[in-house]
């Protein structure tokens, strides 16, 4: 039996971890461990099941006897809005926290750590394949999550090869779906809740940049059959997205258009946006075969602002309760 701890359990994409660990019968326990700085509590307020629970504290300062067999690490912001303000505690969560976590694995347990296409930077290679090394400015305003994350695969494949650390990295594209935060500051979750909310869609720059929009339970299909589904034996990092990569100006005029056509209004460009985002997953259809994304952004979009307008409207009925 597993006894489990997802680090940013209460996240966007970490919640929905969780509810697909606690579908193994082999699962003894499945700690969320998050101090709810982006993740929400309403993310994991559905799970009933006994063997999950709730820790309420910052992976730094994670106090506990217990030891765990997986763990999986998605404990940092990922939004430029969030990681801008406070690069230091950025850096601190996924570096130190890091190695508070590798303190509490079981011998012989598990690390998965999420990493991200922002070690890239702004690629001058597309797609770009995890054999490249990116174009990072170290001292930009984007630093604190590019390398703090580049820190932490460092780290853990160091731990690897001189403690045979039993390892699993990706590197993520652009992942959107429902439990984002309606505050989240990514352009698929801005766009919808604007819209929801009969505001301008506002888009920085030309909104030329592109990215690779990967739908949340793509991605999932992706990370359960690496983490733990199939036998796999490769450490990573290993690209996980999608490879139909799109301007962010033409997701823009997409939700725009399923409202009837809301006025889109430009920002100047975001500091270092990067201009393109596409994964090379030779690796990736490789160690998984036979995995894809296979929905497209218009319905992933589609679904999105269902789940966004059905999360409103909870919320309003609490309110107006």
């Amino acid at each position: 039996m597993a006894r489990v701890l997802v680090a940013g359990g209460c996240g966007f994409i970490g919640s929905h971890l969780c509810d697909r660990l606690l579908k193994r019968p082999d699962v003894e326990t499945c700690v969320a461990l998050d101090n709810l700085w982006t993740g929400v509590f309403d993310n994991v307020a559905h799970i009933a099941d006994p063997r999950f629970r709730f820790v309420h504290a910052d992976v730094e300062q994670f106090q506990t006897d217990e030891l765990f067999d997986e763990i999986y690490h998605l404990a940092s912001p990922a939004s430029p809005i969030w990681y801008m303000k406070e690069p230091r505690r950025t850096i601190s969560a996924n570096v130190v926290g890091a190695m508070r976590l590798l303190d509490v694995l079981a011998p012989g347990g598990r690390f998965a750590y999420t990493s991200t296409s922002e070690v890239y930077g702004d690629p001058n290679v597309s797609p770009q394949p995890e054999s490249y090394r990116g174009l990072v400015d170290c001292t930009g305003p984007r630093s604190s999550y590019d390398e703090g994350k580049r820190c932490t695969e460092a780290l853990l494949f160091e731990t690897r090869r001189t403690r045979g650390l039993d390892l699993r990295v990706v590197r993520l594209f652009n992942v959107y779906g429902p439990r984002t935060r309606s505050n989240d500051g990514r352009a698929v979750s801005n766009f919808v809740t604007q819209a929801l909310t009969g505001k301008p869609l506002t888009v920085f720059g030309d909104g030329m940049q592109s990215r690779s929009w990967g739908y949340i339970d793509d991605i999932l299909e992706a990370l359960e059959r690496y983490f733990w589904r199939d036998p796999v034996d490769h450490p990573g990092p290993m690209n996980i997205g999608n490879t139909r990569e799109i301007p962010v100006i033409e997701v823009a005029r997409f939700v725009s258009d399923l409202f009837g056509g809301l006025q889109i209004e430009h920002l100047p460009p975001a500091p270092q946006d990067p201009t393109n985002r596409c994964p090379d997953l030779t690796l990736a259809h490789r160690v998984l075969p036979g995995w894809t994304c296979r929905i497209p952004y218009e319905k992933g979009i589609e679904l999105t602002v269902e789940w966004f307008r059905q999360h409103f409207a909870s919320k309003a009925s609490v309110l107006n309760g």
